[in-house]
């Protein structure tokens, strides 16, 4: 190789180590920037999840606790409520993403659900955010309704509850529905051997009890064959699209409304179904009381809530009530009235199946009330059309600490809202600023080994009874009913409807749940069942009473 030429390789090798050394500085600072991202999303990540000793939950910026709770809602969401708040002592602060509102104080303390529902009453209202967020559905009905509008419903709803009308009406209405179409639709499930979904009876049954107290109609519900009613269907749609956006940021769900699209579509279209027949029955109804004006007739002497609402008049004699808040005041009852007595007792049966020795002990109960009657059945009465009177379904003790345990366990509203309206403390200390969203937890108290003992898991009804006599709790502690002025004005007959309907379905039938058939909670305004409660029915021998 000549001089030239080995100069000639000399400078292209240096030519290229240049080029090899420009490369790697122009990528050093890529390599530079990456490990520094690296390590930043590693300290931000130890950080976050430091933050859960603190916390309760890793708290992951812009985006706060959001992870987490999406998290629980892929699972059962009731029972994630239950761990963290057990591992916080009882109570904890929820940091939603710094662009949503959903910020909330989530307690399970029976001292703080004392403050907040009684001693500060008025410091913990509803609140704007709950009452936008239904007001959809429920209007300025009384589930919604704070200071004044409540007031005036609350006043008048209770007078009429607590009228000798009224208990007729709610107990000849039960003993129609229970005798002549809940245990005629059993019959046929039973002579037919198949399954049947035990809590849309129940659904059924409540629902047109109760459209019978609030709009004095009946839907026909649980007529044999178990018929879809197009109202029932529209209020069942509408109440989970309602659901729905407690769980979506404001911002969006009020875009998806105005755009009539997705989860909001629904809900339109169901509110379309609930306004078309309420609407109808108030115009009817007026017409039928203008039409009975002076005269004595039956629709002049009827007891439902629509009937005396519509009644009521001004100082000036005018109607007192709108067609619309009539409408959002029977709505409203017709939520609290048909969803928490038929769950309940759908989850009553089935923690029967789990605890025959409880089953046991209240078909002793029964039978003993049965037996003490004092006149025999006459010759020739069927057995089977034995209706339980007022004052037997009141001595019902085991039977009534029975479904207290199972709504411990399983509270038909699992989760309640208020807003707080000026600074606060929680006696647990607990400070709460004036806009503050407070989530109280009902599903979780009953978990909650502080609150009743190491056994708060068990179903035990004995826990509930003194000498065999039913003994009630706070309702601080036992809050399925609420407490303080909002202390569900439906509660004596909500327990009357479910010891009646459980008592005269355990007389007759055993029920077996359907092997394998899958039990868990849907995230709802009341605590469905997700897939329903599959059972097979089967007569009781006679001869052998247990």
């Amino acid at each position: 190789m000549s001089a030239m030429d080995t100069a000639a390789v000399s400078h292209n090798a240096t030519d290229a180590a240049a080029a090899g050394g420009g490369g790697l500085g122009r990528l050093l600072p890529e390599v530079q920037t990456l490990e520094l991202l690296v390590a930043a999303s590693i300290f931000v990540a130890i950080h976050s999840l430091r933050q859960r000793r603190a916390q309760g939950l890793p708290t992951w910026p812009l985006v706060g606790m959001l992870p987490s709770l999406l998290l629980g809602l892929r699972g059962d969401m009731y029972e994630w409520i239950t761990g963290v708040l057990k591992s916080r002592g009882g109570t904890f602060t929820f940091r939603g993403p710094w662009f949503t509102n959903l910020h909330c104080v989530v307690t399970a303390d029976p001292r703080n659900l004392e403050h907040l529902l009684k001693t500060r009453f008025g410091s913990f209202p509803k609140g704007p955010y709950f009452r936008d967020t239904v007001r959809d559905l429920l209007g300025d009905g009384i589930f919604g309704a704070d200071d004044e509008v409540w007031r005036k419903q609350r006043k008048a709803a209770s007078l009429e509850f607590h009228s000798a009308e009224f208990r007729a009406l709610t107990a000849s209405s039960l003993v129609e529905l229970v005798h002549r179409r809940l245990l005629p639709v059993l019959a046929d499930a039973e002579a037919a051997g198949g399954a049947i979904d035990l809590q849309d009876v129940l659904l059924r049954l409540t629902f047109d009890n109760v459209c019978m107290i609030a709009f004095g109609v009946d839907p026909g519900c649980l007529h044999q064959g178990l018929p879809e009613i197009p109202f029932a269907r529209a209020f069942e749609d509408a109440t989970e699209a309602t659901i729905v956006r407690f769980v979506t940021p404001t911002a969006v769900w009020r875009a998806m409304r105005a755009l009539g699209v997705g989860n909001e579509r629904v809900l339109q279209r169901s509110l379309a179904g609930v306004d078309e027949f309420a609407y109808d029955v108030i115009r009817r109804r007026k017409e039928e009381l203008e039409a009975a004006a002076g005269r004595a007739d039956d629709a002049g002497r009827r007891s439902d809530l629509l009937t005396v609402f519509t009644k009521m008049r001004d100082e000036d004699g005018r109607p007192a009530y709108s067609d619309k808040f009539l409408r959002d005041i029977c709505v409203n009852f017709i939520l609290a009235g048909r969803d928490t007595s038929s769950v309940a007792l759908a989850w009553f049966f089935w923690l029967l199946g789990k605890n025959p020795g409880v089953e046991a002990r209240i078909l002793e109960e029964i039978e003993g009330i049965v037996a003490a009657r004092k006149a025999p059945p006459a010759a020739g009465e069927v057995e089977e059309e034995l209706v339980f009177q007022a004052e037997e379904v009141k001595r019902m003790e085991y039977l009534h600490a029975a479904l207290s345990e199972a709504l411990r366990l399983y509270p038909s509203v699992p989760v309640d809202h208020k807003e707080v309206v000026e600074d606060e403390v929680f006696p647990d200390g607990t400070v709460l600023r004036t806009g503050t969203k407070v989530i109280y937890a009902m599903y979780a108290m009953g978990r909650m080994e502080s609150i009743w003992g190491d056994d708060c898991r068990e179903y035990r009804p004995e826990r509930w009874l003194r000498d065999g006599r039913f003994m009630s709790e706070s309702a601080y502690k036992f809050t399925a009913f609420n407490g303080g002025p909002r202390l569900c004005l439906g509660k004596d007959f909500a327990y009357y409807q479910m010891k009646f309907a459980a008592a005269s379905i355990l007389h007759r039938y055993r029920v077996h749940v359907v092997e394998g058939h899958p039990v868990a909670p849907k995230m709802a305004l009341t605590m469905y069942m997700k897939h329903g409660l599959k059972v097979t029915l089967a007569k009781r021998d006679k001869s052998i009473r247990l």
